[in-house]
């Protein structure tokens, strides 16, 4: 089958009608008009079914993973659901992270999936996991628009999910004939740094949102809704954001994470991590014991060993220190000075490090 793409946008095409938001304005030397998908020049493909007659020969059905089209002569087509919520069949969330046992019999896989990765992304993920997306299904993404802040940005974001973004009039053969470079995959370390509100945990979860299997390291104390209501609300809304195959541990033991997970592993965050540390060994108190400060730089070798020794894919967050006022206490002066130190050795052992300012990302050299 050959899959022509008319349109590649999302619903108002990018830049859209009568917008000038800095997104559309970026748009303006590469316009996109709203998606249009067809099938060897004969039908058309949206969300649901077909637009127009289909030829006896070809096979076009609504499944729970979105609309499959079938040729007469070999090549299988999913235009993904964009709409959210889990794959029928699909196991529990709370069955943890390496199940892949379904209800009923796993959906097969594909030759290409067409997600609409400017709404649902994680759909990339969550057809990996299910077996609809295997090593030989080339990804595309489509319907990027000013809900993401620029074509550039949104090529960014399917390399690092190892999807193809095609422009306007351009076609594909299916089964594929080119497929994207590779995703990042495991033994790779990512740290993402940046201020308070920087966005840098948003990014680190953007970085993982294709993975079929993402481990997710909650390092703060665990939420106490009758003594801290605010804490727990953060913890909340952070939760409900992520994909809902993602398996949470609320851990403060990274270094067994590091090095007994496989597939990926996100880090949210380190700084949280050595404040926890801090607070085990004492050093938080006014006097702190005798040797609590060897304890501790104990634990972080400890950690930072398995950082280099561990399989998977690790994006970690962590806290950008010096850019403020001096701490006025000892406990504060001394967290500064161990975070610093522990985010240039995590960063010297990283084959990547991105600083997150004011929700846009700088990959330092």
């Amino acid at each position: 089958m050959r899959i022509r793409f008319p349109g590649t946008a999302g619903h108002a095409g990018w830049p859209a009608p009568q917008c000038t938001c800095s997104s559309c304005n970026k748009a303006q030397a590469d316009r996109r008009l709203p998606l249009r998908v067809t099938v060897d020049e004969l039908f058309r493909v949206r969300e649901g079914g077909a637009v127009g007659p289909v030829p006896s020969n070809y096979t076009v059905a609504s499944t729970p993973e979105g609309t499959l089209v079938q040729g007469p002569i070999g090549g299988r087509l999913l235009l993904a659901r964009s709409t959210p919520g889990p794959l029928s069949g699909a196991p529990s969330a709370d069955a943890g992270p390496d199940t892949s046992s379904y209800a009923s019999a796993p959906p097969q896989q594909v030759d290409m999936v067409i997600v609409d990765a400017a709404q649902r992304p994680e759909a990339i993920g969550e057809l990996r996991r299910s077996g609809v997306i295997g090593t030989t299904t080339a990804v595309v993404a489509v319907g990027g628009d000013h809900r993401v802040r620029s074509p550039e940005e949104f090529a960014r974001r399917a390399r690092l999910w190892g999807a193809l973004v095609p422009s306007d009039g351009s076609d594909m053969p299916c089964p594929p004939s080119v497929w994207p470079e590779s995703r990042p995959k495991g033994p790779r370390r990512t740290l993402v740094t940046g201020g308070s509100r920087s966005g840098k945990s948003t990014e680190a979860e953007i970085r993982l949102l294709a993975e079929p299997r993402v481990v997710y390291a909650a390092t703060g104390p665990v939420p106490d809704e009758a003594q801290d209501p605010e804490w727990a609300a953060r913890v909340r809304q952070h939760a409900q954001r992520r994909p809902w195959w993602w398996h949470t541990e609320e851990t403060s033991d990274l270094a067994a994470l590091l090095l007994h997970t496989r597939g990926a592993l996100l880090i949210d965050c380190l700084g949280t991590w050595l404040a926890g540390a801090m607070g085990r060994h004492g050093l938080w108190d006014e006097e702190a014991p005798e040797g609590a400060e060897e304890a501790l730089e104990a634990e972080i070798r400890d950690m930072l060993e398995a950082w280099r020794s561990t399989r998977a894919y690790v994006v970690a967050v962590t806290n950008e220190v010096g850019s403020g006022v001096v701490p006025a206490t000892r406990s504060g002066r001394l967290f500064r000075d161990h975070l610093g130190r522990l985010n240039q050795w995590v960063g010297a052992e990283s084959e990547e490090v991105v600083l997150a300012v004011a929700g846009r990302v700088v990959e330092l050299p």
